[in-house]
């Protein structure tokens, strides 16, 4: 009997270690504000809109913004440090990005569906140019004193090489160019050269 207990506690164990230790830690409300804004330009930081995580990670609105800029908080439990934020005149599509990804769609799948549902009119995309800024890097080398953006984008619904006069390809490391051309998620991609 005793040989029971005790197996039976080591497969206890050995099922709720695993599932314990792959929680992920979610930072509080302020550390996440804080990170999240770091990809916003400076002056636009303390009016942005956040989302972030509650204890069971939720996505969830940590501060309600004053300003037309949204940024979302560093997602928990991966080995990268990410965040974005961008015009809110985009927040449909990403919402949408979201709805998919939580669905398990992604990729160019995700890119497919919403441009489909923009083109039926179903989804509302920006009328005029929206900006976007990532910042990120691994977790263990990521250092937010000296963090550059790394990645500019403005959305430009259905443009092209034709109406902007930019490339469809990067020319040279910082040089803008256009992606996704010709679809209602075309925008301009600006990636600095880091230092």
């Amino acid at each position: 009997m005793r040989r029971f207990r005790i197996s039976a506690l080591i497969v206890l164990f050995g099922i709720l270690l695993p599932a314990l230790g792959c929680q992920a830690q979610i930072s509080n409300a302020d550390e996440q504000i804080a990170g999240a804004v770091l990809a916003a330009p400076e002056d636009m930081r303390e009016g942005a809109r956040v989302l972030g995580y509650d204890d069971a990670g939720t996505l969830v609105t940590l501060r309600e913004g004053t300003n037309d800029l949204t940024c979302l908080a560093d997602t928990p439990g991966d080995d990268r440090f990410h965040v974005a934020c961008y015009h809110n005149s985009l927040e449909p599509y990403m919402a949408r990005g979201r709805e998919l990804r939580a669905e398990g769609i992604t990729g160019q799948e995700s890119f497919n569906v919403r441009h489909q549902e923009a083109e039926a009119g179903t989804l509302e995309m920006p009328s005029a140019p929206a900006a976007v800024y990532n910042l990120g890097g691994p977790l263990d080398s990521f250092d937010p004193e000296t963090a550059q953006v790394g990645l500019y984008a403005l959305y430009i619904p259905y443009a092209t090489k034709a109406t902007t006069g930019l490339p469809e390809q990067p020319v040279t490391p910082g040089a803008p160019w256009i992606m996704r051309a010709g679809t209602p998620s075309a925008h301009i991609m600006i990636s600095p050269p880091q230092n």
